[in-house]
């Protein structure tokens, strides 16, 4: 059928005639989200273009969000995903154009031809998990990968549709009131902890696509998304139907533990061992190309059943044209990721290496005019290490293990299994290394230079600690707070915190004081107590408005972030002066969920869940600039005088400018098991220090980004 413009009763009265340069001459489909029309360019190119609904364009926290799809989508790249060809989230209605590509979707295929021969769905397996890898290497989590978003073109499969967020009253939510995914396709962990999604759920999304490819059904079945939900956290997968030579594998994409899932390089290997004849650029049968009907026509309709009524209404529910032509993988194409920078919102365009680098325990890798290294010191555990620098040496955690190297080359100076996994870097107070011990009842204090334990101290069974000034302060649980001296062990006080009963105390480097913080119930304000930590003495108090966190001190301020009074979203970055009780807000465009901030000379840099990462100058108050590096999750930023360092899930470091916040660099991507916690990197001698999740700890030249 040719593309037809939508008579549909709802059909938006007030659809553009243009999006940017791309005259919209019919409709191909239409979602919740917006609607994707043919169009195309001054050359007349066939595209195929999404414009935002406007009830959305005027929600700026929707608006963000789709920048975060637009540069997610932009970033990938590979035969097996789709290219963006133009964008423009700014606009009045925000748009994203791509090649117009015929073929059906995958939900489209099966319901009009059934279940895919055994040979096809090998195939299909092949593709996507191929896709996957590309996908992952460049940092971004899918999230949504289910049937009507895998398009059928001649050349292959594509996955389509990258990060699009339901609006906010979608039938389930998340804890921060959104759905990601479409429940008949999403892992365990999507409705456990939404906030720890990684790589792994897309391979258990893959695994009930292949299955919904070889039966017409997915594993977990039910008319209730709510069923369904239950189904897929509790119940073991019904496989009936797949072909028994791949229903292993597909069994494994399909455990309930991210863990015990395989990668995808791992399910390429596997399938060249289940087909050794198997051509593995041969993806999709000819067959499967379809006649001009079926690659551009619409009914103007929707999709019905669970895919629709339970599904991310993210894009058009018929003609799903969202793909590219297969791009070369040069080193420039390889790993692009766009990003939109506010003030100018100009796109930029991020590159990385094809892969990461083969390191061992004893051997680093060097660049030019600097002395680089990479090791992994803790062979067979892939965690990402935290680390602190300090007395001359890198000191480390991973997976139980605490360690110190050499900040010249690397080198492992001694190591011990006494760490507790999970507790974070190690912290350097009073000339002794602290961590807490695999029980998690005493701090360790080891010796720097040997690793020998020098003292035990005892730590709260219930309570808390925190370093401070040569302090360690050590909350019990009737609320007394006991200094103790680091270096010595000797108690220097012992006493409450004035008007708490179990205080939580932080300190943030370069600072002499502690910090207490409670929230009244309603959210409506905060105690602030600041307490020198070597006496207990209370210095200043305040109560101020709203529902903040502490993330830094300098200068004789307190910065904070104001949070959302239920989801606990950055709102506002405050700044509080005691001397003259000043208080400074500036409010954020949209609410950042998860975010992590730093603070240096009055700039408070911070990175949300998702990726946007932004600076915010309480001296001038106001934003300095927004970048959406669509990374899924990322540490804490750190700064010097030039750059904003940050550590990200797949293990790449990123450098950007801190003045403008334009990407000066990267590493390559080190993947490897569940990141965890990720620490912030280490900033030491213009030497930049990060871990990654396969285990290395590596330096690079902070002054020289570019050449990362």
């Amino acid at each position: 059928m040719t593309p037809q413009r939508s008579t549909k009763a709802g059909t938006e009265a007030d659809v553009p005639e243009y999006a940017g340069h791309y005259r919209l001459e019919s409709c191909l489909g239409s979602g919740g989200m917006g609607v994707v029309h043919l169009a195309r360019s001054t050359s007349g190119l066939k595209l195929a273009v999404k414009v935002v609904h406007a009830e959305f364009a005027r929600d700026p926290e929707f608006r963000g969000r789709f920048r975060q799809e637009v540069a997610a989508a932009r970033r990938v790249s590979g035969a097996f995903t789709a290219s963006v060809v133009d964008a423009d989230p700014e606009a009045a209605r925000p748009w994203m154009a791509t090649l117009f590509i015929p073929g059906p979707t995958l939900a489209e295929q099966v319901k009009k031809d059934g279940p895919l021969s055994p040979a096809q769905v090998r195939r299909l397996m092949a593709g996507l998990a191929e896709a996957l890898r590309d996908i992952h290497r460049v940092g971004v989590v899918h999230r949504d990968l289910k049937p009507s978003n895998v398009l059928l073109a001649e050349d292959g499969p594509k996955v389509i549709d990258f990060g699009i967020s339901r609006p906010k009253d979608s039938e389930l939510r998340t804890e921060t009131g959104k759905l990601i995914g479409t429940p008949p396709f999403m892992a365990p962990e999507q409705f456990r902890r939404p906030r720890e999604v990684g790589p792994a759920a897309d391979v258990f999304a893959l695994g009930s696509v292949l299955v919904h490819a070889a039966t017409g059904r997915g594993p977990f079945d039910s008319d209730s998304p709510y069923i369904v939900a239950y189904q897929v956290v509790h119940d073991e997968p019904d496989l009936t139907g797949v072909p028994e030579d791949l229903a292993p594998l597909v069994l494994r994409c399909l455990a309930k533990e991210p863990e015990d899932r395989p990668t995808p390089d791992e399910l390429m290997r596997e399938l060249r061992g289940t087909a050794a004849s198997y051509d593995t650029q041969a993806f999709v049968p000819d067959g499967w190309a379809g006649d001009a009907g079926s690659a551009s026509g619409t009914d103007g309709g929707a999709e019905s059943g669970p895919d629709t009524q339970a599904a991310a209404a993210g894009g058009p529910r018929r003609r799903r044209v969202f793909g590219g032509r297969p791009r070369g993988r040069t080193a420039a194409a390889a790993g692009a990721l766009g990003l939109v920078a506010a003030g100018t919102f100009a796109s930029l365009q991020w590159f990385a290496d094809d892969g990461p680098t083969p390191v061992s325990a004893s051997a680093g890798t060097s660049a030019a005019a600097f002395d680089a290294w990479a090791v992994r010191p803790v062979a067979g555990k892939q965690a990402a290490p935290q680390c602190s620098y300090g007395a001359g040496a890198l000191f480390c955690a991973q997976a139980g293990e605490v360690y110190a190297l050499s900040p010249a080359d690397g080198a492992v100076r001694w190591r011990r299994s006494v760490a507790q996994s999970g507790a974070g870097a190690p912290v350097l107070s009073g000339g002794l290394v602290y961590v807490p011990t695999a029980d998690g009842r005493q701090l360790a204090a080891l010796d720097p230079a040997t690793g020998r334990t020098r003292a035990l101290r005892q730590a709260p069974a219930q309570g808390g600690w925190a370093f401070a000034g040569g302090t360690l302060l050590l909350v019990g649980r009737d609320g007394t707070v006991t200094g103790v001296d680091s270096a010595s062990g000797r108690t220097r006080w012992s006493g409450p915190v004035p008007g708490y009963t179990a205080p939580a105390l932080v300190s943030f480097p370069g600072d002499p004081l502690a910090y207490a913080t409670s929230t009244s119930a309603d959210g409506a304000w905060t105690r602030v107590v600041a307490v020198a930590p070597g006496t207990g003495a209370v210095r200043w108090e305040a109560r101020l408005k709203g529902s903040l966190r502490p993330v830094g001190a300098e200068g004789g301020s307190v910065y904070f972030l104001g949070l959302d009074r239920v989801y606990g979203d950055a709102r506002a970055v405050v700044r509080y002066t005691p001397g003259n009780k000043a208080v400074r807000r500036v409010t954020l465009p949209v609410p950042r969920p998860e975010a992590q901030a730093q603070v240096r000379d009055g700039v408070v840099r911070l990175l949300a869940a998702g990726g946007t990462l932004e600076a915010v100058d309480m001296a001038a108050g106001r934003r300095l600039w927004q970048v959406e590096t669509a990374v899924s999750r990322g540490s804490a930023p750190v700064s010097d005088a030039r750059h904003v360092y940050v550590s990200v899930a797949d293990g790449r470091l990123l450098a950007v400018d801190a003045r403008t916040g334009r990407l000066l660099g990267q590493t390559p991507p080190r993947l490897g098991g569940l990141a965890g916690t990720l620490a912030a990197p280490v900033l030491a001698g213009g030497r930049v220090y990060a871990g990654a999740p396969d285990g290395t700890v590596f330096v690079v030249d902070g002054e020289q980004p570019a050449g990362w």
